[in-house]
């Protein structure tokens, strides 16, 4: 049998080669296209498929739909009520017809809904309101869009560059780490964190362990909450001094200053705090490439006493059911961001044996598309 060897050594059978050729043949069949729209047996499959080739063709209109009504504030303006178009027009600022065609593109998304000549809020654009991590997120993409303005640009260059890098250069080059560097960046993690904190603390039994330290927990939130539902948790944090500050300032604003130790410093250069029996990484560890993240597990495999815990959550490739968030959203987001990469659990786990840590499980999440997690013991 004739195979096939591909560049990373795996080996394709030819039969297989050819089956996929003429599956291929006939998909891209204009008749084929037209008999299978018209067949019972086939239709749903068609316009199934024809539905989704069209939602990867409209997909940025969409989000910009959603861009609209966030900027807009048109979900907060509708919780207090349904309204008609002329009231829409008016707390919008917008024409007639500027209002009438958003709420109609934002209804056929199902974020707002008609009712009886108004216009009510719906229940994704309910769910949406309720996640501020969401709306900061959705804000901040047009830096991300620029970059994606010429998305082969941006393959070709290997990354990095433009708008999305510029807001994270202070964790890149040593020097511009003040409060003006990371004020952007800190306050949208911040923002974004809550939807991460509870999966990630339901996922695992924080209770077992004395002390914590969150390496690159930014302005502390995944901390606080911690805080809160593991009172006798002593908790420590590290990051860039600036940052420390921020977090500082957030945590004396909830009443929890006295409860967790800032550690300033650059977690990939100076050394990492001791005496913590759990070191957690959330949102942190696709954010660098390999090279990078093997020194952090390194340093904090050698931070951890024995039988001490590394705990990992954040989102992750080939996720089962949510496959595009991975290597579609996060891989060319961080490939805008010019740094890091959406890894498979199997990668992570590959990566901690490789750092000495002697054992890992993943662990299961309440919406693995938000964040997935990984228990690694030294």
């Amino acid at each position: 049998m004739e195979l096939y060897k591909q560049s990373d050594g795996a080996v394709l059978g030819s039969w297989f080669v050819r089956w996929l050729g003429w599956r291929n043949r006939v998909l891209a069949s204009p008749v084929f296209q037209r008999v299978a729209s018209r067949l019972p047996l086939t239709r749903l499959v068609a316009r199934r498929r024809a539905r989704v080739l069209f939602d990867l063709v409209a997909g940025f209109v969409y989000s910009q739909v959603l861009a609209s009504c966030i900027e807009l504030r048109l979900f907060d303006l509708l919780a207090d009520g349904p309204l008609d178009e002329a009231a829409v027009a008016d707390h919008c600022d917008l024409p007639l017809a500027g209002a009438r065609c958003l709420l109609r593109a934002a209804a056929a998304l199902k974020l707002v809904e008609p009712v009886h000549g108004y216009w009510a809020l719906g229940a994704d654009g309910a769910a949406l309101r309720g996640n501020r991590g969401i709306a900061e997120m959705v804000a901040h993409h047009r830096l991300l869009y620029a970059d994606l303005a010429d998305p082969v640009a941006l393959l070709r260059r290997g990354g990095g560059g433009g708008a999305l890098a510029d807001l994270w250069r202070y964790a890149q080059a040593p020097g511009t780490g003040d409060d003006r560097a990371v004020a952007d960046y800190s306050a949208l993690m911040a923002a974004s964190q809550p939807m991460v904190a509870d999966q990630a603390i339901d996922s695992y039994s924080f209770n077992r362990h004395q002390r914590a330290l969150d390496i690159g927990g930014g302005e502390a939130v995944f901390l606080a909450t911690l805080a809160r539902r593991v009172p006798a948790l002593e908790l420590g944090l590290m990051d860039l001094p600036a940052v420390c500050a921020r977090a500082g300032a957030r945590l004396d604003r909830a009443g929890l200053g006295g409860r967790v130790v800032l550690h300033g410093g650059n977690f990939l250069r100076d050394p990492l705090p001791q005496g913590y029996d759990l070191i957690t990484l959330i949102r942190v560890l696709h954010d660098h490439d390999d090279g990078a993240a093997m020194i952090l597990l390194r340093a904090i495999h050698a931070a951890l006493p024995p039988g001490g815990r590394l705990f990992i959550a954040e989102p992750m490739a080939a996720t089962p059911g949510a496959e595009p968030a991975g290597d579609a959203y996060f891989g060319l987001y961080l490939l805008a961001m010019g740094s890091g990469r959406p890894r498979r659990p199997d990668e992570i786990r590959a990566m901690l044996a490789s750092a000495g840590f002697a054992r890992s499980r993943l662990l299961k999440t309440g919406v693995p598309l938000t964040a997935r997690a990984i228990i690694a013991t030294r």
